[in-house]
């Protein structure tokens, strides 16, 4: 157990009342407000000149030989050591097929998940190998855990979508445990889940699987689609054969990709922001390419994570300002070629402390006003992506749910203005009863579920509870309390069946490298 969990008091179950946390209802959230251009317009030019300077003059080592011929195909030209060059006219009318907004479906409609525009999604954090909360401490991620991160998931409204693993479950087989976690994302929930996009044959598996929870055909599915993958490049400047394959074969099924590289200033990249920038967008172009060369048109989300290091240690840093400055320039080079686009929201701290908020809420307001549309880790990330914390969780969904709140437009007329209640009151009165206040203190302001607003006296009283001690009780009721959304039986069974008939399949086998499959 880590030391501030140690410094905690523990709070059983038994003891906690009903939970009753005011939620914002689910919505669409638009950004009402311009996007913050953290470059000039001239500066993304060069940023853009130089990132196809990369592709046609040093190019980018792509694994997997049916990535490599469809480049060859395309006209790219393709050295034995599998350095992919092209040409920009070529790479800019290859990226320009794919489209500017596009929408996910999931069994539960009511969850449709828009990418694109100017509409903002946030995501649940992906891919931490360990878990923490302050009542168990920290361990490895295992598959019981990764249930109660669904669990968090599908309770908040504010959260729209899950990546593509929200903890490792350790404990489970590697070649099939992508099946188990498939079963949990349709069945404890029914939001947009991010399929994991290590090879053809695990992203096959939860396109089959979505389209048995949507009662759909593979072809009906590729006309709806109800899934996403994110890959990475191996900054710098690789494209491995699994996630290429993971690429191709979501574009074949008509499922959306989002491509991001993993560009952290002075260890995948130069340590200048021009070097990070133009670095990442050569790579971000170069795997949308692929996606468009394998079918044209179909949904692909340009990704950005570019941050820095500690210089002292090599440690990852997050929540900088660089890293907020990052997150607003990437969305202007996503702009720049009319695609959605993908950040994070994420920070370096060992605690769920003022500097994880504080390192947070910087990344946040990078992506938001970077005009981010999926915002990933936006919830319960922690040790620079190597936990993920069920108490971090319940802090970042009040946050978000602040952010969402303030982007909502402001209601401005004569009435609000309320003249009248002014000269009800008169001058050096109050407006606690007057009849303009009465008419709206409910829902006058925000409400939130985890701040404690008691003076100094009432809050010793009632225990001198900090933020993270109230957010350790709050993921408890919730626990607690949870009910999956209803699936129909026959659905459930099915996905059963193809579960077991899978593992039985695979056996020892990875499915990583399985050919890539026609379309459908």
């Amino acid at each position: 157990m880590s030391r501030s969990a140690g410094r905690r008091r523990r709070v059983t179950p038994q003891t906690l009342a009903p939970c009753a946390i005011p939620q914002l209802e689910r919505q669409v959230k638009t950004n009402r407000f311009a996007p913050i251009a953290a470059l000039e317009p001239e500066q993304v030019e060069l940023i853009h000149n130089a990132s196809m300077d990369i592709l046609e003059q040093l190019g980018v080592e792509v694994m997997g030989q049916q990535a490599l011929d469809l480049f060859k195909q395309a006209g790219a030209e393709v050295d034995e050591g599998g350095i992919v060059r092209m040409d920009r006219a070529l790479v800019l009318e290859i990226i320009s097929t794919a489209p500017a907004q596009f929408t996910l479906t999931p069994r539960n409609s009511a969850n449709a998940l828009q990418v694109g525009s100017n509409i903002i999604q946030f995501g649940l954090t992906s891919g931490p190998p360990n878990v923490h909360d302050c009542v168990n401490g920290r361990r490895i991620g295992n598959f019981a855990d990764y249930k109660h991160m669904i669990r968090f998931g599908q309770y908040f409204n504010v959260i729209d979508f899950f990546g593509n693993q929200a903890v490792a479950p350790t404990d489970l087989p590697p070649n099939s445990r992508h099946l188990d976690t498939t079963f949990v994302n349709l069945t404890l929930a029914d939001k947009v889940f991010f399929a994991q996009g290590i090879g053809a044959g695990r992203v096959k598996d939860a396109v089959e699987m979505n389209a048995i929870a949507n009662g759909m055909s593979l072809h009906q599915l590729a006309q709806q689609p109800a899934t996403m993958t994110n890959i990475n490049i191996n900054s710098p400047r690789k494209l491995d054969d699994s996630m290429a394959y993971g690429a191709m074969q979501m574009a074949k099924m008509g499922q959306a990709v989002t491509v991001t590289p993993f560009t952290l200033m002075g260890a995948m990249t130069p340590t200048t922001m021009a070097a990070a920038l133009a670095q990442q967008n050569a790579e971000a172009l170069l795997g949308i390419a692929l996606v468009q060369l394998t079918k044209a048109g179909a949904p692909v989300v340009y990704g950005g994570f570019t941050s820095n290091v500690d210089m002292r240690s090599g440690a990852p840093a997050f929540g900088t300002p660089e890293n907020c400055l990052a997150n607003m320039a990437s969305g202007q080079m996503a702009r720049r070629y009319n695609l959605p686009y993908r950040t994070s929201a994420c920070n370096a701290s060992n605690a769920v402390d003022g500097q994880a908020v504080y390192e947070t809420q910087m990344a946040l307001w990078g992506s938001v006003m970077g005009h981010g549309n999926l915002i990933y880790h936006a919830a319960g990330w922690l040790e620079g992506g190597l936990v993920a914390s069920f108490e971090k969780i319940i802090m970042d969904c009040e946050m978000l749910q602040h952010m969402t709140a303030m982007l909502q437009p402001l209601k401005i007329d004569r009435i609000e203005i309320g003249l009248e209640a002014m000269e009800e009151v008169g001058p050096g009165g109050h407006f606690f009863g007057c009849s303009h206040t009465m008419e709206r203190y409910q829902s006058a302001f925000y409400q939130p579920f985890l701040s404690d607003w008691k003076n100094h006296e009432s809050w010793v009283e009632a225990g001198s509870k900090d933020a993270t001690m109230r957010a350790t009780e709050i993921w408890q009721k919730i626990l607690a309390e949870f009910e999956p959304p209803p699936i129909a039986p026959e659905r459930q069974e099915e996905l059963e069946a193809y579960v077991a008939n899978r593992k039985q399949s695979l056996g020892r086998s990875e499915p990583q490298l399985e050919p890539i499959e026609g379309d459908y």
